[in-house]
């Protein structure tokens, strides 16, 4: 589903609609149950937010761990260099 597909699905009036009107019924009648049910939906939030948030950084290219390993050894070699001057 792309983030265009998503944002016409949120914007459509009869969602907001719906989704309001399940809150309200939730809020006017099971309150108790929702509250106690609270922090446990947060700790359940944090690894679904984790999981579905990193839809736009962009995981799709790995290649590129390759650089980075070789950025990491050229600084250790430079270090080493350093250490060696200084003494």
């Amino acid at each position: 589903m792309s983030n265009l597909e998503v944002k016409r699905f949120w914007g459509n009036p009869l969602v907001l609609v719906c989704v309001f009107a399940i809150g309200y019924w939730i809020y006017t009648y099971h309150l108790e149950h929702a509250l106690g049910f609270l922090p446990y939906g947060i700790l359940l939030l944090c690894p679904l937010m984790h999981i579905f948030m990193h839809g736009g950084h962009g995981h799709g290219g790995h290649g590129n761990h390759h650089d980075q390993y070789e950025s990491n050894q050229e600084c250790d070699h430079n270090k080493q260099k350093e250490n060696q001057n200084a003494r």
